[in-house]
Formats: structure tokens, C-alpha cells, sequence
């Protein structure tokens, strides 16, 4: 065997398992490989997984749904010339928001008809009536709204994040409020700040929509700065460092 001829050696392993340090299987000579040179990068090893950030979660069986199907929402499906709206049974104003709010929070995660429909317009509605009712019922709403951002759904983060603009303007010092559950909140939403759609010169209609999720994710931290009080910036930017801010500009 002369210097440039590689070592010939058995396979070795009596328990019939591949030995990485070989390129080849049981019963063969093969020359041995080795780490940190160039035989090393000549063995097709493949690639690392990949981690999937952007990669789809599922939501699991809400508790939403099993109230809904129980029967045990005030709520019914009115049907009227402008489409589907919800029937409330009683008045909303005198709603329990510690028991129903969080609830309607949790199906936001929610992708299937009706329970979709009655999540989002549900918690719609709640925010538009509640008044002070909804500030002490902010840390109920915490783990709802990161369990639905979490999904990583594109239809499910947009339609959080609507809810989250309107959330920051349906009562005072809710924005405030929201500014020590940013930890919680902001991480999806740096991974897919920059999540837009190159369309090039074409008509991108998801912006006139408003279903893009890279814009939507910007006027959701710009609603938090603009109301989230004095600290709302110093937070975002350390959650979201390529953000700047909207106020200073």
C-alpha cells in the first residue's frame, strides 16, 4: 500500500450496525474516512432537517369549540341582506367577560365553519361593547391570543392580529396593559415581519384585503407603540429588533 492509497480495512462491527467512520456497508472494504479533510466532504451525508419555522402548527381541540357545540354561548346565526352576523340572546354589556372573553379569545385558532365565524365576530362584538369590563380580563387573554399566533397559520395570525389592533383601542390602558406580555406576544411576530409576497408588478389583492401578514404584523406593533404608553418602544424593539419606531419618524 503506497502513502496516496487510502487504508483498506473490514467492517468490523460483529453487531451488523453501520460505523460512521465508513462510507460503506457490512461486508465491503472500503476506505475509512476521515474527519476534517477532504475525503470527509466527498461522503453524501445530506443536509440538516429543516427547522420549519414557518411551518404550520395545529391548534388541537379548543374549549371553544366544546362550549359551542354544548350550547353554551348566548349566541345564535342571523342571516340579514349585508350576510351573517351573530344573534346575541342577551344584552352584551351585561355578559360575564372573566367567563366568555377568554373563550372567544381561544377560538381564534379555530379554521372550520361556524366556529371560525362565531370566534372572530363573537370577540369583535365583545371588544366593541366591553368598556372597563375588558381591562382586568387582559392576563385571561395572554395564553389564548400566543396559542393562536403560535399556530403559524397565515388565516389565523391575520385575523389575531386585527383583533389585537382592536384590542389596544377598545378601553383605556389596555395598551399598557399589554406592554409586560410582549415576551409572550411579539416572538412570532419577528419571525414573520418580513413575510410579504413579492408579486412584482402584478396587483397584490391580499393588501387591499388587508390579509397581507407582513403589513398587518407593522400596524400591529405601530398600535402598540402609539398606545402601549412610554416603555412600548424600549419592549418591542428588544423582541423585535428590526422594528422603528412610529412615533419618532
Amino acid at each position: 500500500m503506497t502513502a496516496m492509497e487510502p487504508e483498506m480495512i473490514s467492517y468490523g462491527n460483529k453487531r451488523g450496525k453501520l460505523n460512521p467512520a465508513y462510507a460503506c456497508g457490512p461486508g465491503q472494504d472500503c476506505p475509512r474516512m476521515y474527519a476534517f479533510t477532504h475525503r470527509a466532504s466527498k461522503v453524501d451525508v445530506g443536509g440538516p432537517p429543516k427547522a420549519g419555522a414557518f411551518q404550520r402548527r395545529p391548534s388541537g381541540f379548543t374549549s371553544f369549540r366544546k362550549f359551542y357545540e354544548r350550547g353554551d354561548f348566548p349566541i345564535a346565526l342571523e342571516h340579514d341582506t349585508k350576510g351573517n352576523k351573530i344573534a346575541w340572546k342577551v344584552e352584551i354589556e351585561k355578559l360575564d367577560y372573566h367567563h366568555y372573553l377568554p373563550l372567544f379569545f381561544d377560538g381564534l385558532c379555530e379554521t372550520e365553519h361556524p366556529y371560525e365565524f362565531f370566534a372572530r365576530q363573537g370577540v369583535h362584538d365583545m371588544l366593541e361593547h366591553g368598556g372597563s369590563k375588558i381591562l382586568p380580563v387582559i392576563p385571561q387573554l395572554i395564553i389564548p391570543i400566543k396559542n393562536a399566533l403560535s399556530t403559524r397559520n397565515a388565516m389565523v395570525m391575520c385575523i389575531t392580529l386585527k383583533v389585537l389592533q382592536h384590542l389596544v383601542v377598545s378601553a383605556e390602558m389596555v395598551g399598557e396593559a399589554l406592554v409586560p406580555y410582549y415576551r409572550q406576544i411579539l416572538p412570532v411576530l419577528n419571525i414573520f415581519k418580513n413575510k410579504n409576497l413579492n408579486s412584482g408588478d402584478g396587483i397584490d389583492y391580499s393588501q387591499q384585503k388587508r390579509e397581507n401578514l407582513g403589513d398587518l404584523i407593522q400596524e400591529t406593533l405601530e398600535a402598540f407603540e402609539r398606545h402601549g404608553g412610554d416603555d412600548a418602544f424600549i419592549n418591542i424593539k428588544y423582541m423585535v429588533p428590526t422594528y422603528e419606531s412610529c412615533m419618532l419618524n
